[in-house]
Formats: C-alpha cells, structure tokens, sequence
C-alpha cells in the first residue's frame, strides 16, 4: 500500500469513528426522558446513591425536570430535537472530507473549532444554569474528546497533502476516489 493510500484510509477511519460518535450523540438528545429514567434505575441498582451520591441527587433532579417539562411543556423538549438534528447535519458535512480530505480541511479545521467551543460555552452557560462545576467537567470532555481524532485526522490530511505536492509540484490533490 502506497504512502498515500495509507494515508487516506487512516484519515478516513477517523473519519467514520468521529462521525459515528457524532450521529450517536446526536441521536441520544431526542430520547432524553426515557434516557433519564433508565440512567436512573440503573444508576439505582449499582448502589449510586450510597456510593455517589451527588451524582444521584443531579440525575433525579434532571429526570424530575424533564418529567415535568414532557408532561406540562413538552414543547420545550424541541428543543433538544433540533440539537440532535444539529449533531447529524454537522455529521453530513464531514462527507466532504471523506471523499476529499485535502480540499475539504477547511470542515475538519471548523469541527476543531467548535470541539474549542465547548469548553467556554460550558464555564459560562453552566453556572447561569446551575449546572453543577463536575457536570460542565464532562461536557467540556466531550470537545477535548471530540478534538483528538480530528486533530489526527488534520495532521494526516496535512501530510497527504504534502506528500501530494512533492509528487506534483505546483498541482493541487487531485480528489481522493
């Protein structure tokens, strides 16, 4: 196999392992009531609230309230369904690298940027929340976590196109089949 054909099945494994966690947690937003309830009896069943019980009181506050917000406001559940619609149109857009790393950089560089995001997003709109400081802990892991196979992905993309460049001075990639 050929510098460059490592190179772009490397790129594009990260690929679909970004966007598979992409679409996963997308998709998770639009269960959330459920979601709480199960977190909860399993939660239960492992002895959490002897163990961790902070962790406990946060998810039978969060359950309570969406238990409350699903039968008196379900409307304002909509609002995590357009998140877990942003999760999956945002996933689409990393086709582009797939078929054309090199040219379509630019949607791997964006996706760094808001994995970036997160963490001020986090620090600020959780204490206006009242989200607990260890909660926005874990949802700041998510854009570190999130980072780390696309910053992979960038260093390859960069070699690929490198690697491009020496074969072809002055050409551009050519688009990867």
């Amino acid at each position: 196999m050929s510098d460059r054909a490592a190179l772009l099945k490397g790129i594009r494994v990260w690929l679909v392992f970004f966007v598979v966690c992409l679409v996963l947690s997308g998709v998770t937003a639009f269960p959330l009531v459920h979601e709480l309830r199960w977190t909860e009896e399993a939660l239960r069943s492992l002895g959490a609230p002897e163990h961790l019980p902070g962790l406990m009181e946060w998810i039978e506050r969060v359950r309570d309230g969406l238990d409350t917000a699903d039968a008196d406001h379900p409307f304002l559940l909509y609002g995590t369904d357009w998140l877990a619609f942003a999760h999956l149109v945002i996933a689409v857009a990393f086709l582009g690298p797939y078929r054309d790393p090199v040219r379509n950089v630019w949607v791997v560089e964006f996706g760094l940027i808001a994995c970036a995001g997160v963490i001020p997003l986090a620090l600020v709109c959780g204490p206006v929340r009242g989200i607990p400081f260890w909660w926005s802990v874990v949802d700041m892991a998510f854009g570190v976590f999130g980072a780390v196979p696309l910053y992979v992905v960038r260093k390859k993309i960069k070699r690929l196109e490198a690697l491009t460049e020496a074969a072809v001075p002055g050409v551009a990639a050519a688009p990867a089949q």
